[in-house]
C-alpha cells in the first residue's frame, strides 16, 4: 500500500469535479458531528412555478414574532416556551451578554436578537410562515438561525422541520433543519447555555436545569439572490420548532483562513487582570488584509476586549515593525457576549506565508476562565497584572509571562486567497509531542509543500485538531468550567469548527482512534465518519478520510482495540475502491508509519516515545503522503 513513502490515494474528486480552486480547502477530521448537522434531507435548487407561494405574503421576522418564551425571574405567567409554562429567564440571557435587540455573531454570521421584555413576542413557532430576508444581504452563502426544539412527549428528542428557500429567479431549494430540544439536547452543540429557566410557578432555578439556543446554518446559492425562506413546517404533532432569529452570511467579501485553532474547553485561567496577551500565530497562506476571529465558545458570561493588535513577529514577544492596532465596527474594542464571536475589522497588512505574527488583546476587566485551546505547543506571553494595555509595544519587555494555551483566539483570515486546507483531528494533528515552537505538526509540513509549488494556488492550511478528541463522545461536556479539554465530539464542533470556516472547500477525516481506545466499537466510529462526509457534502465541500495509524504498547491499546482499528482501516479501504463512496479519496496513514515488522506499532523512527504519537519524522512522513495534485483537484 506504500509507494516510495506515499500513501495510496484512491477516488480523488470521482464523484463531482473539482470546484475553483479559490474555493478549495481540506478538513482532516479528528472526531464527530452531531444530530442537529446532518442536514441530508437537503435537495438542489430546481426551476419550478411558484404558484403554490404566490398567495403567501412574506413578512419580516419581526412582524413574525407572536410568542413569548422569555421572563423575569419569579413572573410564573411572564412566558411559555413549551406549552408547560416554562420559559427563558432574562436575566440570564442578560447576564451572558444576550441583550434585548442586541447582536450576536454565530457561526460567522451577525444575528440581530428579539427586543424581548415585558411579556413582548420574541419568537416564532415555525409553520410554513414565508419570511422576507430584506433586511439581510442581497447576496449570500448561508442562512443561520437562532433556534431551539421543544417537545410534549417528554422523550428529549431532535425537533425536524422541513423548509424552502426561495431565490428571486423562480428557483426552490427545500432544506431540512434539525434543532435539539432545549433541555435535553448536547451542550456541546449550543450556541448558548443558560444555567436555568423559569417555571410556572417561577421558581426555575429548582424546576428546571440548564437551557440551551442552537444555532443551525443552511446553505444558499451566493450566485442567486433570495427572494424570501419559507419556515420550516414540523409534521411530529408533539413538538416544535422555535426561532428567535435568522441572518445572512454575506458573499460579498471573499476571506480565506491562514491560521486558526478550535476551543477546546473552558478552563481556569490567571486570573487576567488590565493586563495584555500576546499570541504567536504563524500563517499558511499570504494577503494584502487581515482580520483576527475571538471566541467566546462555552462560556457563561460576555468579555471585554479593551484593545487589541497584530504585527510581524521578531523573536519572543518582540515585533518586527510597528505593530498594527485593531478596530472592531470601528471601534478601538468590543465584547463578546457568552458563546459569541467578535471579528476585527479588516486592516492593510502585507502578510507573507509561512509568516510568525504576533496578536496581541488588551484584558481590562478580570479574567478567571476563559475558552482556550489547550495543546498549544507554541509559546504565547502576556504581560503583568495590572500592567494595562501593551499591544503597541514593540520591544516585548512588558511580556514577562508564559501562556501555555491560546485563549479567545481561533482565527486569522486574509483578504482574497485561494482557499484553505483545514486539518481536523485529534491530538496527532494537533501536534502532541511535536517539537515546540518548530512548527513540525503534520499541517504546517503540508502548508510548507504547498508553498514550495510554484505550479499550484497556495492555500491556507488550518489546524483544527483538539488532542484527546474524539468522533462520537464529548470530552468536554460543553458547559461549565472543566479541567478536561479535549473538546467536545466532532459531530458537536464541526459546524462551528470547519463549515464556519473561511474558505472551507474539502474535508479530510483523520480520527477515531480515541473513540476505540474509550470503548467504542468499530461501527460506531465508521457510522460517524459516514454522517461527517454526508454532512460535508451538503456544505458543497469534498471529504477524503485517512486510516487510523496504529498505537500498540501505549495505554489502552489493547488486542481489542486493535482488532477494532483494523475494522475501521478495512472499511476505509474498501470505500476507496467503491467509485460510489462518498468520499472524495482515502489516504492509508497507516501504511505509511507502522512498522512493517509488528504493524501494530508504529515504526521505532517514527514513535515519540509513547507508542501512540509519532514524533517530527512520523509527522513529516503523514505529511509528504499527501499528493497535493489530488488534495486540491487538478
Amino acid at each position: 500500500m506504500v509507494d516510495g513513502g506515499r500513501a495510496t490515494r484512491t477516488g480523488m474528486g470521482r464523484r463531482r469535479p473539482a470546484r475553483a480552486l479559490r474555493l478549495l480547502a481540506a478538513v482532516v477530521v479528528g472526531t464527530f458531528l452531531v444530530t442537529a448537522l446532518h442536514p441530508e434531507g437537503t435537495h438542489d435548487a430546481t426551476l419550478r412555478p411558484l404558484d403554490e407561494n404566490a398567495d403567501r405574503t412574506a413578512a419580516p421576522l419581526a412582524e413574525l414574532l407572536d410568542h413569548t418564551g422569555i421572563s423575569q425571574d419569579g413572573v410564573s405567567d411572564g412566558g411559555d416556551l413549551d406549552g408547560a409554562g416554562n420559559s427563558l429567564s432574562a436575566r440570564t440571557l442578560e447576564a451572558a451578554g444576550w441583550l434585548p435587540g442586541g447582536e450576536v455573531t454565530l457561526l460567522d454570521t451577525p444575528l440581530r436578537l428579539p427586543a424581548y421584555g415585558e411579556g413582548r413576542p420574541d419568537h416564532v413557532v415555525a409553520d410554513g410562515q414565508h419570511l422576507d430576508l430584506d433586511v439581510l444581504p442581497a447576496r449570500m452563502r448561508s442562512v443561520t438561525f437562532l433556534a431551539t426544539g421543544t417537545r410534549t412527549d417528554g422523550t428529549g428528542a431532535d425537533v425536524r422541520g422541513v423548509g424552502k428557500v426561495i431565490y428571486t429567479d423562480g428557483g426552490e431549494r427545500d432544506f431540512d433543519l434539525v434543532v435539539p430540544d432545549w433541555a435535553a439536547g448536547p451542550a456541546g452543540d449550543a450556541a448558548l447555555t443558560l444555567p436555568y429557566a423559569n417555571s410556572a410557578t417561577g421558581f426555575g432555578r429548582d424546576a428546571i436545569g440548564s437551557v440551551r439556543l442552537y444555532a443551525r446554518t443552511i446553505l444558499v446559492d451566493p450566485g442567486r439572490e433570495v427572494d424570501r425562506v419559507v419556515l420550516p413546517t414540523v409534521t411530529d404533532q408533539q413538538a416544535d420548532l422555535r426561532v428567535f432569529s435568522v441572518g445572512g452570511r454575506s458573499a460579498v467579501q471573499d476571506w480565506t483562513g491562514t491560521w486558526a485553532r478550535a476551543t477546546s474547553g473552558y478552563a481556569e485561567v490567571g486570573p487576567w487582570e488590565d493586563q495584555t496577551l500576546r499570541l504567536a500565530v504563524r500563517s499558511t497562506t499570504g494577503g494584502p488584509k487581515v482580520r483576527i476571529r475571538l471566541d467566546n465558545t462555552f462560556a457563561a458570561r460576555p468579555v471585554t476586549i479593551g484593545s487589541a493588535s497584530i504585527a510581524l513577529r521578531d523573536e519572543g514577544p518582540s515585533t518586527r515593525g510597528a505593530a498594527v492596532p485593531l478596530t472592531f465596527d470601528g471601534a478601538p474594542g468590543g465584547i463578546i457576549p457568552a458563546g459569541g464571536r467578535l471579528f476585527s475589522d479588516p486592516v492593510e497588512l502585507a502578510l507573507p506565508p509561512q509568516t510568525e505574527v504576533l496578536v496581541s488583546f488588551h484584558l481590562p476587566e478580570r479574567v478567571t476562565a476563559a475558552p482556550i485551546h489547550f495543546a498549544s505547543v507554541d509559546t504565547n506571553h502576556t504581560s503583568a497584572p495590572g500592567s494595562g494595555d501593551q499591544t503597541l509595544d514593540r520591544s516585548g519587555e512588558p511580556y514577562t509571562g508564559v501562556v501555555d494555551q491560546w485563549p479567545f483566539l481561533t482565527g486569522i483570515d486574509v483578504m482574497d486567497g485561494p482557499g484553505a486546507v483545514v486539518t481536523f483531528g485529534d491530538s496527532i494533528t494537533d501536534g502532541i509531542r511535536s517539537t515546540r515552537d518548530a512548527h513540525a505538526r503534520w499541517p504546517d509540513v503540508l502548508s510548507d509543500r504547498l508553498h514550495a509549488r510554484e505550479d499550484l494556488p497556495h492555500p491556507g492550511v488550518l489546524n483544527l485538531g483538539v488532542a484527546g478528541n474524539r468522533v462520537a463522545a464529548d470530552g468536554y461536556p460543553g458547559e461549565g468550567v472543566s479541567t478536561y479539554a479535549n473538546g467536545v465530539s466532532m459531530l458537536h464542533r464541526a459546524q462551528r469548527d470547519v463549515f464556519s470556516q473561511s474558505g472551507v472547500g474539502t474535508v479530510v477525516v483523520f480520527a477515531g482512534i480515541n473513540d476505540l481506545r474509550w470503548g467504542a466499537s468499530s461501527e460506531e466510529v465508521i457510522a460517524g465518519l459516514h454522517r461527517l462526509a454526508r454532512t460535508a457534502e451538503e456544505h458543497d465541500v469534498r471529504v477524503f478520510a485517512g486510516t487510523l495509524v496504529p498505537c500498540g504498547g501505549s495505554a489502552r491499546c489493547t488486542p481489542a482495540v486493535e482488532e477494532q482499528r483494523h475494522r475501521v482501516n478495512a472499511h476505509l479501504r474498501e470505500e476507496a475502491q467503491d467509485p460510489e463512496s462518498i468520499f472524495a479519496g482515502v489516504w492509508d496513514f497507516d501504511a505509511v508509519v507502522r512498522d512493517p515488522v509488528d504493524p501494530t506499532r508504529l515504526r521505532p523512527e517514527f514513535d515519540s516515545g509513547d507508542f501512540l504519537h509519532p514524533n517530527d519524522e512520523g509527522l513529516r512522513a503523514i505529511a509528504e503522503s499527501v499528493d497535493l495534485d489530488e488534495l486540491l483537484g487538478v
